[in-house]
Order: structure tokens, then sequence, then C-alpha cells
């Protein structure tokens, strides 16, 4: 090589260090330092503390926003204020964005969006899940509808991968106005305590139209949306926790919608008896008890990684493992509501139900049910419509499901919650179950009032009819007996007979009709 080639090759190896060097500076050190002071990560740390050392390959790092208006062509920083690329989570391929703040907000130009469009097309091509860290204030102004049209682009790919890869969004920071869409189509959307908010309009713009005063976090911050909106799935205290949470989540999950959950190695032993539950539920049917003890005592290690869990407390949902395959666990909470389901606890467990069902995870699910919460709210809120949606959730599922009734199955809600009549595959009852149409007390109301209004006490009618009513029906036998119950169990065999079916249906097969989809009452 020449003098002058040399000093060229030097050149150009300078340039592109000097290129790299100033793409990682994002927004500057001013701007870095009051992320910090912010108590927030910058973008590239985060994706550092997201991914396994050393395995992130950044795409698009010189990309620049194309906008020349408003004085913007001074304002162009390399990268343009989101990173992408791909890297690993325990050893597994994931794409990422991570979207940052110090780079002009974080707000999101054409360019912007086209690089996580990009990574978004790459992960449908190769099967990995995709991980959005956002923290972003939101469309790019200046450039007016190619901002807009960004957003439709990425919500278009959001919607086309959903049941393909595994989509998980971590509100870092803000996350408001049309950019609040894209995290609502994923499937998981995890938001930091104290630092993130989302909301379609501001608290001045409710002001304003409204007069209403609140503030940001009451408006849209983490606990607002997971106790009561249940847009939230998961919170985390800060930055470096909530990545913890993604790590976690992704390790019960496949990478893609033709892949089986990874199986991990267990030292819990899958024969394991559990004589505890056999006195852990309560014989008497309307005293409450905490559905999660009998979760936890069967499941590998007694762990139970739970979604949703401060919205709609009287469902439980969440990931489990038994012989170290991944479980998704559905529960009636009996502390919560009695267990009934309303809207709420039906939409949580559709939704849930639907998500194991895309990929390929086993459901089991655990009953304990008087029925459907009464009253005009529910009546008037839609509760027929909400209702139906966890039962088309079940009946649609082809992946294994087995189902463990405890004690209660009353009504439709007995149906609905993955009954044999909705295709689960293995259904299990404790001797303490109660599967009827209503509970004694009102069952004995409607068949006999002719008999105890005539008797000469009607009081002591009443409560013979109702000890004949649950010596009748307050058992599990009569299903039983017409083959809806495949087995009533001793409580303490429940971790061994869900290690047995869990195996017997691995390879289980199963599809619905030939269609373009279902019309699922939304």
């Amino acid at each position: 090589m020449s003098e002058q080639q040399s000093s060229r090759a030097k050149d150009a190896i300078e340039r592109l260090d000097d290129m790299n060097r100033r793409a990682l500076e994002g927004g500057g050190a001013a701007r870095i330092a009051k992320q910090h002071e912010a108590g927030k990560l910058t973008a590239r740390e985060r994706v550092e503390l997201l991914l396994d050392p050393g395995s992130f390959v950044e795409l698009d790092r010189f990309v620049v926003h194309r906008c020349n208006d408003f004085d913007m062509e001074k304002t162009k920083v390399l990268g343009d204020g989101v990173v992408t690329g791909w890297g690993l989570v325990d050893g597994r391929k994931v794409c990422v964005f991570a979207q940052d703040f110090t780079v002009i907000g974080g707000s999101l130009s054409g360019a912007y969006a086209q690089k996580i469009c990009k990574v978004m097309d790459l992960a449908m091509k190769i099967g990995a899940p995709v991980i959005g860290l956002n923290d972003s204030g939101g469309a790019r102004i200046q450039e007016g509808v190619e901002s807009l049209a960004g957003y439709a682009d990425i919500f278009l790919r959001n919607t086309l991968a959903s049941g393909v890869v595994p989509q998980i969004s971590a509100i870092m920071g803000p996350c408001a106005g049309g950019a609040v869409y894209s995290p609502a189509i994923t499937d998981f959307v995890l938001m930091v305590e104290g630092t993130s908010y989302m909301f379609i309009t501001g608290p001045e713009v409710i002001k304003t139209v409204t007069n209403e005063d609140v503030t940001k976090e009451d408006l849209g911050g983490a606990s607002a949306h997971a106790v009561k909106s249940g847009v939230c799935h998961l919170t985390a205290p800060d930055d470096r926790a909530a990545l913890a949470r993604v790590r976690e989540l992704v390790s019960f999950l496949p990478s893609n919608n033709t892949e089986d959950p990874p199986r991990r190695p267990s030292t819990d032993p899958t024969d394991r008896e559990v004589p505890e539950l056999d006195t852990m539920v309560p014989t008497e049917s309307s005293k409450p008890y905490d559905i999660k003890s009998v979760v936890r005592a069967v499941v590998d290690d007694g762990y139970l990684f739970e979604v949703h869990e401060r919205y709609a407390q009287n469902i439980v949902c969440g990931f489990a493992r038994v012989g170290g395959r991944t479980v998704g666990v559905v529960a009636n909470q009996p502390n919560v509501l009695a267990g009934c389901l309303d809207i709420r606890a039906s939409i949580k467990g559709a939704r849930f139900v639907r998500f194991c069902d895309c990929f390929n995870i086993p459901l089991v699910t655990f009953v304990d049910v008087p029925g459907f919460l009464p009253g005009t709210d529910q009546e008037y809120g839609g509760i027929i419509t909400h209702g139906a949606k966890l039962l088309y959730a079940f009946a649609e599922a082809t992946v294994p499901k087995i189902t463990v009734i405890t004690r209660k199955a009353y009504g439709g809600a007995y149906d609905v919650m993955a009954s044999k009549h909705i295709r689960a595959d293995y259904n299990l009852a404790f001797p303490t179950a109660e599967i009827a149409v209503m509970g004694p007390d009102g069952a004995v109301n409607i068949v006999y009032r002719k008999e105890i209004q005539s008797a000469a006490d009607p009081a002591a009618a009443r409560a013979r009819f109702v000890e004949e009513y649950k010596a009748k029906f307050a058992n599990p036998y009569k299903a039983a007996e017409l083959g809806f119950i495949d087995e009533v169990i001793h409580p303490r065999t429940l971790r061994i007979r869900l290690d047995r079916a869990l195996e017997l249906l691995r390879d289980k097969r199963d599809k619905n009709p030939p269609k373009k989809h279902g019309n699922i009452p939304l």
C-alpha cells in the first residue's frame, strides 16, 4: 500500500471513530446529566443492562432526520434519538429499540420511525421478540404529518407482529398522545414508578376542556395504570429493576409462535406431594382463602410471576413452571369479591388466555367462582359482552388446557372457566368442589319455594332442604358421573397430576375451523 493510500485509510478510520464517538454522546453531556438527575438511565445504558453483556449489535447508528424547516438542520444528531438493534437475553435473540430523551426530547421523526420499523421487520423475519424502551416527548412537531405517518407505520407493524413474536413495552419516561397506541397493542406494558407516565391528553388540556385539576402522576403514572385502567401489566421502582423484570418475563416466553416456551432444568421434584393442600381449601363455601397459596404450593419452587397483579384482583394471572415447563396460570381469587367474575376480571383473563394461546403456553386454570358479579353497574357496563370475552378466549384456545376446581363452580361461570364443554383437556376436582347451577341457598328458594311456604316451620324446612341439596349437588361426583370431570383427586397429589398431564399433552394438536379470524365480542 502506498503512503497516500495508507493516509486515506487512516483518515477513513479516524472519521468512523469520530462519528461513532459523536453518536454515542447522544444529546450531549449536559442532557445526559439531566437525565441522570431525573433518576433515569440513558437509552444506551438501558440497552446494555437489558441485554447479555457484550451482545448488542446496533443498527442505523448514523441515521439523521431529514427536516430543514424551523432551523432543524442545525440540530441533526447521529442516530436521531432512538437506539435500535439486536442482542441476547439469556443467550436468546431479541430485537430492541430504546428512545433517547436526551436528543430533542426523544421526539419521533420520520427517520426515527423508519429505524424502529426496520428493527421490527427484522424481528418478524428472524422470529425474535421485540422489546421497546419508551422515553419520548411524542411526535416531532416540526415534521408535521411525516411524524404522524411514522407512528402509523409503527402501529401497523405492532398489529402484524401481534401473535407472531412477543412484544414488550417498557415505559421509562413520558409516553403521550398518539405514541401510547404502540405500547397498547403490544403484549405487555411495564412502567417505572415515579418517572414514567402515559396519557392521550395531558393535564393542561384536561384542565382547559373539562376544568379538572389532575397531576401527570395521578392521570397517567404507573400506579394509575396498574390499579385503575389496567393499561400497565407490571411496575418497577427504577430503571434497573424494570429491565430485570423484562429479562425475567422473556425467560418464560418462546421467541415466536412456531416455538414452544423454553424448558428450564428444575430441582423441584415433580413427584412431590403437598400434604398441606388437603386442608388448604376451607370446606365452608363462603370462607375466603388465598388461591395464590394453592398455586404456589404446586408450581416449581413456589414461584408465580404475576401480571396485572394490582388490577382486577378477583382473578389471578401469571406465569409459572411445572417440571421446568412454562405454564400460564388463571385463577379465581376467593379473597377478593369472593372470586366473582366482573367486567375487569373478564377482560384481564381473556387477554392473558389469548396471549398464552398465541405462543403455545399451556393453561392451568384454578376454579373457585360463585358466578358473575351482580349489580346495575356491571349490567350497564356490559358484563354480558365482557364476560363473553373470557368465554370466547378459553373456547378458542387450542393449547393444552388443564382445569382444577378447588371449591365452587356455579352457573355460567362454571362453563366459562375452562370447563370440559369448551375443550379443556384434563379437568380435575378436589373433594371440596361444588358444581351446580347456583349455591344451595338460592337453589332451595327456587326449587322448594312452595314446600317451604306451606311448612309448619318454614325456617326448619328450608334448613332441611339446604342440607339435602348440599348432599346431592355440593360435591364433584355428579359432574364426574357425567364425564365432565376426569378425576376427583386427593389435593396433595395435584402437582404430580399437573406434571403428568403436561407431559401427556406436550404434543397436543388441535385447530379451529378455517377462517380469516373470529369476531371476539370486543
